[in-house]
């Protein structure tokens, strides 16, 4: 016999309209699962089935091996508390009491609260910032006093499973950080299964061990925040263009919006020239990053060079879908990777060259950029004059830097600087193209 949750085949309906279809899943004992998706999708109707608030028109739910609608309304409530996105109470009760309420299903038949009972209701408070508010009525508080308050009753409950719709919709992202490191704390100091609704898909990816992505009332994905927070997926369950990437600190991917490309402004006077790959940029360091950025904005076509993996230049170049050579960080530049990066660089019109840090492993880069002035591309170099703070290459880089300034290098201070100099390049790269035709 399982323990936890089994949902199997369920279809729940509103009337006619059916709302969630072969809906399957586990909720194990001291799981912590995050219930994801668009709004309609029907993600707090699974939850409402699950508290047996609207049954199955088919299929079932189990708890611990039983039917749930088979367990007493008294034991359900020793085993599951619910947390409702609605924290709306009809009477106009005081915080203490809504709290002190949670202890109903431990208590008996008549039976008042004892000194312990009123101990953990107190914790329960304490717990979710809540207790001085103890006294105040529940309906005089704001709606994320009042989310908080319900979380408190639920702990009061001291339940084996925690049912949370949103818990952190209306609450502050300092509330919203303390409330999920409360849940993340009870799953698992007490061993409680968490199954939470999150709006925020970047709460769900670092908090939650597993997640579940619902898609117009179905399992649309089901693994880890790796397996499931993925822009493919993000685009066709919600038909919203993200991008994806890892967390430098919990290396949990976290999601990025507003970047529709159709977003992105063009200059459509010179768009329609750039049919390839245009600028190239070669970078490191996250020197590159501001300049891939903005050239990306303004509708270039970009290539880039040889990148570390993790490097906020290569973040970028991945967010912008930029081709570029990727290596470990901190590795040496191969021959082969080398060779990449002269077929990239070959295949565009002007070369970039950003203030980087210039070592033995990454020289090679800086021949890239001398092989492209002598093959007589246009080559923008950002601040080559402190060359010699950032050379450390024994001067080779320095040797470097100069060969390229006497083959025609061009020398800009900033990041705006490279934009002016690559429109008016292209502009009138594009206009000879023009009058040789």
């Amino acid at each position: 016999m399982s323990d936890g949750f089994i949902i199997d085949n369920i279809h729940v309906s509103y009337g006619d309209a059916e709302i969630l279809s072969e809906v399957s899943f586990e909720l194990g004992r001291s799981e912590f699962v995050g219930i994801i998706g668009p709004n309609g999708s029907g993600k707090t109707t699974l939850l409402r089935s699950m508290s047996r608030v609207l049954s199955p028109k088919s299929g079932s739910i189990t708890l611990d091996g039983s039917d749930i609608y088979s367990i007493s309304s008294r034991d359900f409530a020793r085993r599951v508390a619910v947390v409702p996105q609605d924290t709306y109470v009809a009477f106009d009760f005081s915080v203490l009491e809504i709290v002190l309420m949670g202890r109903s299903p431990r208590l008996g038949r008549f039976a008042l609260e004892s000194r312990q009972d009123m101990a953990i209701a107190l914790d329960a408070l304490s717990r979710t910032g809540t207790l001085h508010l103890q006294d105040r009525h529940i309906n005089a508080l704001s709606g994320g006093e009042r989310q908080r308050v319900m979380i408190a009753r639920a702990l009061a409950q001291e339940p084996d499973a925690l049912l949370l719709d949103e818990p952190t919709s209306h609450l502050d992202i300092s509330f919203q950080f303390e409330i999920m490191d409360l849940v993340k704390s009870l799953n698992r100091e007490r061993g409680m299964a968490i199954l939470a609704v999150l709006h925020d898909l970047n709460l769900a990816s670092q908090y939650c061990d597993r997640l579940i992505m619902i898609g117009q009332g179905r399992v649309y994905a089901d693994g880890s925040a790796e397996e499931v927070i993925t822009s493919d997926n993000i685009s066709r369950v919600y038909g919203a263009e993200v991008w994806v990437r890892r967390h430098p600190v919990t290396l949990r991917p976290y999601v990025i919006s507003g970047v529709n490309r159709s977003n992105v402004a063009h200059d459509s006077a010179q768009y329609d020239v750039l049919s390839r790959p245009a600028v190239h940029v070669i970078g490191g360091g996250g020197t590159a990053a501001p300049v891939l950025a903005k050239l990306a904005r303004r509708g270039y076509a970009l290539s880039c060079g040889v990148l570390g993996v993790d490097d906020a230049d290569h973040e970028v170049a991945e967010a912008f879908d930029i081709p570029h050579i990727r290596q470990q960080i901190f590795a040496g530049i191969s021959q082969e990777l080398h060779d990449q990066h002269r077929q990239l660089m070959q295949s565009t019109d002007i070369v970039v060259l950003t203030d980087v840090p210039v070592g033995n492993g990454n020289i090679l880069n800086l021949q890239i950029a001398l092989e492209a002035a002598k093959s007589g591309k246009p080559v923008i170099m950002l601040r080559p004059g402190n060359i010699s703070e950032r050379d450390f290459s024994d001067g080779r880089a320095t040797e470097l830097i100069a060969e390229i300034t006497t083959m025609g290098g061009q020398s800009v201070d900033t990041v705006d600087e490279i934009v002016r100099a690559a429109k008016i390049l292209l502009t009138s790269s594009a206009h000879n193209s023009e009058e040789e035709n």
